[in-house]
């Protein structure tokens, strides 16, 4: 790449069997009103027809450098590797599925240039499709934003807020997200980078629904359904291993792996002694008031549901008393 001039953002795509949706995430990519962005792919010895819609697209656009690893590293190593090869002061994530609105790289861009070198990661609003690019109404999504100064105050925030993590598929200082984990080998290593930033600096939100966030039968935790396959999905090497994690149910293990790596996170980044505490404290202690929430509506609709099977076993011949939530 000698004599190209160095962008100013770079967006990384990993990509695996992404065919089915690849074209529009490319589109909504190039077709921003930004230009001052390369785009790299990186293809992880995908099977299906994404190498040569990945070939077509380079070959029309010079931003886009396509690469194609010889095996399937994982996701976890695809994430890592567009990112290595990123020559950009700002730092977007993409993904083969989801979709960039008119205006995402500009806003992000502009917000970013303007803030000071403590924001470090600036995400527009989101929302949530199906398969078809329908609006999901009933599924919220975060509004992750934090600018207050002190680290334990900044992880607050974001342990109360998360939800989807769209969040960490906005725009990053690419110099902050090199004191990061990135995305690690393990399911929600999202929500740990989104931690470890919150540590790192400010994250601020742009007001405007710029992003549009697709699940679908394919999405990670829908094909991979159990805790080994998502393990292996993001680290191939973990395939047939007989890790605790693994042999966990999938509603505990990613948890219960969460917190760990919450703590790893909390050790191996930059604070004082005051700060580490009070960060490892602020995150334990949410973590359990949010896991015990989820786990008490769990049960409940569980409660509901055996409730209503055994109303319908025995055709309504009693009349049960409404349930009501203690």
């Amino acid at each position: 790449m000698t004599g190209t001039p160095q962008p100013k953002v770079s967006v990384g795509l990993p990509v695996y069997n992404g065919a089915e949706f690849l074209r529009a995430a490319l589109d909504s990519i190039l077709r921003q009103d930004y230009r001052d962005f390369e785009l790299i792919i990186s293809d992880n010895a995908s099977t299906d027809g994404t190498r040569a819609i990945c070939q077509q697209y380079a070959q029309g656009d010079k931003r886009i450098r396509y690469f194609r690893n010889e095996s399937n590293g994982g996701a976890a190593e695809n994430y890592r590797r567009v990112f290595e090869l990123a020559r950009g002061d700002y730092f977007n994530w993409a993904t083969h599925d989801d979709i960039q609105l008119p205006g995402f790289l500009r806003r992000c861009a502009e917000v970013l240039d303007k803030a000071p070198t403590s924001v470090v990661l600036v995400a527009p609003r989101a929302e949530i499709i199906d398969a078809e690019g329908r609006k999901i109404e009933d599924w919220p999504v975060e509004r992750l934003q934090t600018k207050r100064s002190r680290p334990h105050q900044r992880v607050s925030d974001v342990i109360r807020k998360l939800n989807w993590a769209t969040a960490h598929l906005g725009l990053y200082r690419s110099e902050a997200l090199r004191k990061t984990r990135l995305i690690d080998r393990f399911h929600a290593a999202d929500y740990v980078l989104l931690l470890e930033s919150a540590i790192l600096g400010e994250i601020w939100e742009v007001p405007e629904i710029l992003f549009q966030r697709r699940f679908h039968s394919g999405t990670s935790t829908s094909a991979n359904n159990t805790p080994a396959k998502l393990m292996e999905w993001f680290d191939p090497s973990q395939k047939g291993k007989g890790l605790l994690f693994a042999r966990m149910s999938l509603e505990l293990a990613p948890r219960t792996r969460l917190a760990i790596e919450y703590a790893k996170s909390i050790k191996r980044m930059p604070l004082t002694p005051d700060e580490r505490f009070l960060c490892l404290i602020t995150t334990l202690t949410l973590g359990s008031i949010i896991e015990s929430r989820r786990l008490g509506r769990e049960y409940w609709k569980r409660l509901r549901s055996e409730a209503g099977r055994a109303r319908r076993a025995m055709g309504w011949r009693v009349h049960a008393l409404p349930l009501e939530k203690p």
